[in-house]
Parts: structure tokens; sequence; C-alpha cells
């Protein structure tokens, strides 16, 4: 079930994800100093989209958490904090022209497709290094992350990876997937 379709969360859906956002801030302060949960919780309760969002990125296993506050929109921002790529979103290919150009063993969908239904965005290289300063992710897996269209044209898309106490990033047919290549999503409330 992807954001697009499910209309509401259950009262029981909202009160157990919340209660899992509010015990995953508690336990990582550091990701987000100076902040307080409650008003964040008062602006996620308001606004059933945004949760949904959030109910997508915790199912695909994305531990979604609050990594800053935006305070010029005014604006939280969540970005997928599993220590991995999330396991719900890898053996995809780039985007939906990747998928399409398969001609076998195309996967079930793409990264770019799967955010947008989502309502999340993909992390561009620059937001996915700023993640890195947070804690180690993606020792073992990798990340898709936006890419300039000057290499999507042609062919190409970028990933990412930590290894060796550094930040890697790569290129890749955008038609590839791997079991162990994902896409981490920020959003923001």
């Amino acid at each position: 079930m992807t954001a697009e379709n499910k209309k509401e969360l259950s009262q029981a859906e909202q009160e157990e994800l919340l209660g899992k956002l509010k015990t995953r801030f508690e336990k990582n302060t550091e990701r987000h100093q100076g902040l307080e949960w409650e008003p964040i919780q008062a602006k996620l309760e308001g606004n059933s989209e945004k949760l949904i969002s959030l109910f997508e990125m915790e199912r695909t296993e994305g531990e979604p958490d609050v990594i800053g506050y935006d305070e010029e929109r005014e604006e939280y921002i969540f970005v997928d904090c599993s220590k991995e790529s999330p396991k719900g979103r890898r053996s995809v290919c780039y985007d939906r022209a990747a998928l399409e150009s398969r001609k076998k063993h195309k996967p079930e969908n793409s990264a770019i497709d799967m955010s947008t239904d989502m309502g999340i965005e993909m992390l561009t290289e620059d937001q996915y290094r700023e993640l890195q300063k947070l804690g180690t992710f993606d020792a073992k897996t990798s990340t898709w992350v936006k890419t300039p269209e000057d290499i999507r044209e042609r062919g190409g898309a970028l990933f990412c990876d930590f290894r060796f106490g550094h930040v890697f990033v790569y290129h890749n047919g955008a038609e590839s997937y791997y079991g162990s290549r994902g896409f981490r999503g920020m959003l923001r409330v």
C-alpha cells in the first residue's frame, strides 16, 4: 500500500506510529539537539498526509527520525535513519525510464516512483553526507541518491555508501538493481 492509496490512518495506526516516532526521538537526541517532541507531535497530528508518508517510511523499515528544524520554513525534517538502506525499498532501479528500458528480469519498482508514491523526497548527495554526520549509515548496503540530469541523460545514476570512515559516491546504470541497494527519503513537516 502506498501513501497515495491510503487515505488516512486508523486511530490505532496513528497512535502506534506516534509512539514509535517518540521513542526513536527520545533514544537519539544527538540527531536533533535543542528540539522537543511535543511541538513535533502537535504538528504531525494536524497533518494526516504527512503522517501517512511517515507510516510508509516506517512500514518499509526506514526508521524515520527528526534530524533538524528549518526555521525559515517552520518545518521539521524527518529522514530515514535505519542503519542500513531500508529493507522494504531495496532491489529497485533508479527511475521509471530505467525500469521500462529493461527487457528481462525487471525489478518490481523504481526508487523515484516509490518515493513519489510515498510522498517523500530522495536524498541528494549533500543531504546523504549530512546524514552521515549523525551516525554510521549504509556500512553494508548502498543508497540511490538524486542524480543530476546530465548524468541521468547518459543512462547513469548515483548511489552512496559509507566505508572505511568515508562517504563514497559511485555511478551505475540506472536500470541496475541489487538486493543491498535501496533509497532513503526525507519528509518536511
